[in-house]
């Protein structure tokens, strides 16, 4: 609700002791509402208690909004949310990376949908969240935004709350709740509702920072925000057999087969991400003399290039390139590859004709190879080759569960985790976190070291 009042009873504080301590909540009422604030002492809630007296004897207006006299508000009434998320957009533009732009227009589109003063029924709900996502929260495309689109963020400009609705602790709990959920009404995933939250608790550091808001209203400790879990499902992980039939299927397809079957192996024996091995060119695989007897080839990993889409890039382009996830900028990572890597990628080099300076996995057409190809190859090749329940599990599901599938081995190899670490580019607490319940085959030999400590001793009775 915006707006003040006159109305305003103040009641006596109330204590409560409990195990732990006591609490004294300083009570007040506006038309009817009542309003509580929590202290720890008593003179802390006295001192607050008599601000409220001042500010009604001297015939203050108190703000319907925070509850307080207008005079402890912040700067927040004076700043429209749709007009500051726009600032908050554009001044991570340019710090962060396009999926980060990306997730950012999305969590501000949710939060400014649930601070709207009226429903948009003047417009369809899915041009609104376009109009947002794609348009007042791109720094690219904000100035290039249609006359259906202008019209539609002019509406919303002048139908949204002002920064205020953070001060009120019942509208914060509102908001969350609806950026919390899913078009449909259900709860989003765990890992949507912590990058969202995420999201916003540095917008709120922000509206701090440039002192709209006094403090960062969102809440903080244990709840806060949904368990989420790094571990790598076990069902998800490739056997030999599996992986075999796998990849034989996709070097038999007859569009780009050999080539998406090395791009695949890379993944399966060396572990990169994809986003590294689209980035590699013929130069960054170190192969070995053809009659040398040690035939174990070295790839280097220097640069990523990810797909995040023309619209969230600073040049336009579909694929973004940085430096190496968790890395400085320059930063290289080596990693052995297995012999049967060394002649799957000879054998791929010589038949693409390719030279040290081109791109080692290219398109049909030359340039990148897209992620569309790659996904929709690992999809029809586990169509091909997995049983209806196989197909139906998250077996293989991703690209990306050739990485996992390559790391865990490592592991369980017996390769020591900061080694493996090393050549996954992570650290050793994210490696073990990720994929420690996956390690297996060395149970039997751990239960004969705590069988070789030997059992209590008897005692005579």
């Amino acid at each position: 609700m915006d707006g003040t009042t006159y109305n305003v009873k103040i009641w006596k504080t109330a204590v409560y002791r409990g195990k732990r301590k006591t609490t004294h909540t300083v009570r007040w009422e506006l038309d009817g509402k009542e309003w509580r604030a929590p202290f720890d002492t008593r003179a802390l809630a006295d001192a607050f208690r008599s601000e409220l007296v001042s500010a009604m004897r001297r015939g203050e207006a108190f703000s319907f909004a925070t509850g307080r006299p207008v005079s402890h508000q912040s700067g927040a009434s004076a700043v429209n949310w749709y007009d500051f998320a726009i600032q908050f957009a554009d001044a991570q533009w340019h710090r962060t990376g396009g999926n980060n732009r990306k997730n950012t227009a999305k969590a501000l589109t949710a939060t400014t949908i649930a601070l709207l003063r009226t429903p948009p029924t003047p417009f369809r709900p899915v041009d609104v969240r376009t109009a947002l996502r794609e348009f007042a929260f791109n720094a690219r495309r904000r100035e290039d935004a249609p006359p259906e689109v202008a019209t539609i963020l002019k509406w919303v400009e002048r139908n949204t709350l002002t920064m205020a609705a953070w001060e009120d602790p019942a509208k914060v709990d509102e908001v969350l709740r609806a950026v919390d959920s899913k078009l449909d009404g259900t709860r989003a995933a765990a890992t949507s509702i912590k990058r969202n939250r995420r999201i916003l608790n540095v917008a709120m550091e922000y509206a701090v920072k440039h002192r709209i808001l006094r403090a960062n209203p969102l809440p903080k400790g244990r709840g806060a925000a949904p368990k989420t879990s790094s571990a790598v499902d076990k069902r998800s992980l490739l056997n030999p057999e599996q992986a075999a039939c796998l990849l034989g299927w996709v070097r038999r397809r007859p569009r780009g087969g050999k080539r998406l079957h090395a791009f695949f192996a890379t993944m399966y024996y060396a572990g990169p991400r994809p986003e590294e091995v689209v980035a590699m060119d013929v130069a960054d695989v170190r192969l070995p003399d053809e009659d040398a007897e040690d035939q174990w080839c070295e790839l280097l990993f220097h640069m990523a290039q990810p797909e995040v889409g023309k619209n969230w890039t600073d040049d336009g382009e579909i694929h973004e390139e940085r430096g190496l996830k968790g890395r400085a900028s320059d930063d290289t990572r080596a990693v052995p590859g297995h012999p049967s890597l060394t002649r799957i990628l000879r054998e791929h080099i010589e038949a693409e004709s390719l030279k040290p300076g081109d791109r080692l996995f290219q398109g049909q057409y030359g340039g990148i190879l897209a992620g569309s190809v790659i996904r929709r190859a690992w999809r029809s090749a586990r169509a091909g080759v997995l049983t209806p329940e196989e197909f139906a599990s998250p077996l293989g599901k991703r690209v990306y569960d050739l990485r996992h599938t390559c790391l865990t081995n490592w592991l369980n190899d017996g390769i020591p985790p900061a080694q493996v670490a090393e050549w996954a580019g992570n650290s050793v607490p994210v490696l073990l976190a990720v994929y420690a319940r996956c390690i297996s085959g060395h149970l039997r030999d751990l239960k004969q070291r705590i069988l070789a400590r030997g059992d209590l001793p008897e005692i005579a009775g």
